[in-house]
Order: C-alpha cells, then structure tokens, then sequence
C-alpha cells in the first residue's frame, strides 16, 4: 500500500516544495570551477585586445571626476574619490604607447588594487568576462609589440581574436609604472 504525502494545507505545501528543491539544488555558475580554465576580464587599449586575471581587477567605473594632480606625468590623469578612497587614475596607452586615450562613451577604469591603495586605469572599452582553456593556452604565442611584451607573456587565440594575457600585477610593480611625478 503506497502512503499518502500529498500536502493538505499551503503550509505543508510551500514546505514540501523547499525541502525538494533544496534536494536538488544545481551549483550556481560562479560557484563553479571548471578545471582547466582561466578566466579574465577582457579589454581593448588602442588596437591591443588584452584579458586580465578576474582576481587582478576589483572593480570596472565609468570616468569618474579627476582632481589633477601637478608635477606629474602626462599619463598620470589624477586622482578621483572612489566611495571615500583616493585612487590615482592612469592612462594606461599613455602609459604603455605615450599617446592619449580618447575619452569615448565606451571608455572604462579598471581598479586595481596594489601595495598601498588601489589604482585605476583608463582602456578604450571593456569587452566582458573571457575563459581559455589550457589547450588554447598551450598554443599561445608572444607578444610581438616591445611596448606591452613586459606585461604580456602570452597571447591566446579565442575567436578571430588574438588576446594577450596582460599582467596587472607586472604592470603596478614595474619601475616607470611607481614614478609617476615628473
């Protein structure tokens, strides 16, 4: 004889379909690691498509207000209050290529946090969340431009893109990057 467990109030009902669904909860796809995947956030500076670390950007803005900062150089644009925090906002083609980035609607600042604070940096637009496999990764190639091979050990085929794995974290340590005054 089979038992009965048909629910008889809306109570037991909302209760009988919480206790189901908990039992068969699905992971949710960022709390998902698939192996053998490297994710970043993807950018473009100039012509440069580049993907950086999801760990090495904190946080994606739109322009915020600069307050200039004097003596310093040209790809140093200022610094703007980020929720009550300082953050220096560099332009990184100025940085890398010496010429200006123009602002654009689509023009982003990337945080990045480094040893005393966090800095953010100006790209031409961000393209979204990009994930390589360790095969793709197995066929990169160099850094063909001299200006960025410091901060790209690697470019990585991905559509008809080929996108340089940049380092943030090279980026922030290298000598120029730290001497901004002029």
């Amino acid at each position: 004889m089979a038992l009965d467990t048909t629910p008889t109030s809306p109570y037991e009902a909302l209760a009988d379909y919480e206790q189901r669904s908990l039992a068969h909860v699905a992971g949710l796809p960022d709390q998902v690691e698939a192996e053998g995947l490297w994710r970043g956030i993807g950018f473009r500076v100039g012509s440069h498509h580049l993907v950086s670390s999801i760990a090495e950007v904190n946080e994606i803005l739109t322009m915020p207000p600069l307050a200039i900062v004097p003596g310093t150089r040209s790809w140093m644009l200022g610094v703007a209050n980020v929720r009550g925090n300082l953050v220096a906002v560099i332009d990184l083609r100025g940085h890398i290529e010496g010429e200006r980035t123009l602002l654009t609607d689509s023009s982003r600042v990337l945080v990045v946090r480094q040893h005393g604070g966090s800095v953010g940096l100006l790209v031409d637009e961000v393209l979204g969340q990009r994930s390589f496999s360790d095969d793709q990764r197995a066929q990169a190639v160099g850094e063909e431009d001299e200006r960025y091979a410091r901060f790209v050990g690697e470019k990585v085929q991905l559509g008809d893109v080929l996108w340089g794995l940049f380092s943030m974290s090279a980026l922030v340590r290298s000598a120029e990057f730290q001497q901004a005054a002029n």
